[in-house]
């Protein structure tokens, strides 16, 4: 591996780009933190702030530093402070050892220089499922390997439906949901809640029915794409869905679907547990394309990846570290901590042997795609930005949708 001694000059197109990347909501703050001086002292950032010292993830962390002969700095970041704090410390030359990154900077991370390749780095990311390790690919190498991952899904409350008359085997594509949600309109019910926010949330949420309609991110002008975005504008139209979903993150659309009123929500992996203590019976439905069959949902989750170092001498401990996070029993103990689905097979199997609930998000998951797929790099996040905005102004009335998205592939331009 070649050695830098050079600071790291990252773009203003980069910063811009990370910047929109990383702005959807985040968990929390970390506070600040730096290389260690100490050889014998390894520094691993990861945005997990809301773990401390007595986690099970901060003492697996603890576990694998001891296994590699060396002490664990561990710093926990909110999101996006994550993000901006790795793009600066690469700037000064003073990069973590080990970051553990939200899966659309990873491409970012790696066209402004600061992440080493698996060819470099010698992460094994052989047993990752393609479709999940395509996020942290670009150019051609990846960068990096996939510590977990989640998705969208429909969640259904099973009373509401029954209700209504409604067969959740009967909910096939578009047409026959839309027939599900008229009927439970009629019932007196509500229909469906999801979160349409203007960030990347929103846009995280569109896309299952953007790539369901066989839309493609070059083209967000495409008839496809307007069928999308007319789907979602008639059923607040309808009433279908609240107008409520304009300003709704993805937790407050969770808030909702929690009243029990509504039949449907799109939401994903991490809610499994608060859907437990809802107080009613839920079932899960992936999302169906426009024509039927299952819609590519994006995927959600951090990558680990190994910064490029001044001193090429850390690499062979650092690559322990990040080998030991990845390996089979840690990857099941993280993604059990995390609620997240595991990146390979062999540990998807032993987590719904374990428990069979995550059997339908094992499902979507496989069906998933990374936002950065298609070799779109840091073309995503202006092309998510356009895109959360044509749905804010369909949605709003502002513009019909495809006014909205002729703008948007515009903008893009």
């Amino acid at each position: 591996m070649k050695s830098s001694s050079r600071r790291r000059r990252l773009t203003a197109a980069a910063l811009t780009a990370l910047a929109v990347a990383t702005s959807a909501t985040a968990c929390g703050s970390g506070g600040t933190g730096t290389k260690a001086s100490d050889s014998g002292t390894y520094t691993i950032w990861d945005p997990y702030p809301q773990f401390d010292k007595g986690s099970a993830w901060v003492k697996l962390l603890d576990e694998c530093g001891t296994k590699a002969g060396v002490k664990v700095k561990r710093t926990g970041f909110d999101t996006s402070d994550l993000a901006n704090k790795a793009l600066l410390a690469a700037q000064q030359g003073n990069s973590p050892d080990v970051l553990i990154v939200d899966n659309p900077v990873v491409s970012t991370l790696a066209e402004a220089g600061v992440l080493t390749t698996t060819d470099d780095n010698k992460l094994d990311s052989s047993k990752v499922d393609p479709n999940l390790l395509a996020a942290g690919q670009s150019g051609g190498k990846t960068y990096g390997t996939p510590i977990g991952a989640n998705t969208l899904a429909l969640y259904y409350n099973k009373k509401v439906l029954k209700e209504a008359g409604v067969d959740i085997a009967s909910i096939k594509d578009w047409k026959s949901l839309t027939a599900a949600l008229e009927k439970v309109k009629k019932a007196g019910k509500k229909g469906i809640t999801f979160s349409a926010i203007g960030t990347e949330e929103g846009s995280f949420q569109f896309l299952p029915w953007f790539w369901g309609s066989g839309a493609k991110l070059t083209e967000l002008d495409s008839a496809q794409a307007v069928s999308a975005l007319s789907l979602w504008k008639d059923w607040l139209a309808k009433g279908y869905a609240p107008n409520s979903v304009l300003n709704n993150t993805q937790t407050t659309s969770w808030q909702e679907f929690a009243t029990g009123d509504y039949a449907f929500s799109e939401n994903g992996t991490w809610q499994l547990a608060n859907a437990k203590k809802a107080g009613f019976d839920y079932g899960l439905l992936p999302i169906p394309g426009i024509e039927g069959g299952k819609a590519s949902a994006p995927t959600g989750g951090e990558f680990v990846t190994v910064p490029v170092q001044d001193s090429t001498d850390r690499y062979a401990t650092t690559q322990k570290l990040a080998t030991c996070l990845t390996s089979t029993q840690s990857l099941y103990d993280t993604d059990t901590t995390l609620s997240y689905i595991a990146p390979t097979s062999e540990v998807q199997d032993k987590q719904v042997a374990a428990n069979p609930e995550l059997g339908p998000w094992v499902d979507a998951v496989k069906a998933a795609r990374g936002r950065t797929s298609d070799d779109l790099g840091t073309k995503y996040p202006r092309i998510s930005e356009q895109l959360w905005k044509a749905v804010q102004s369909a949605l709003s009335g502002s513009k019909s949708p495809k006014d909205a998205l002729s703008a948007a592939q515009s903008a893009v331009k």
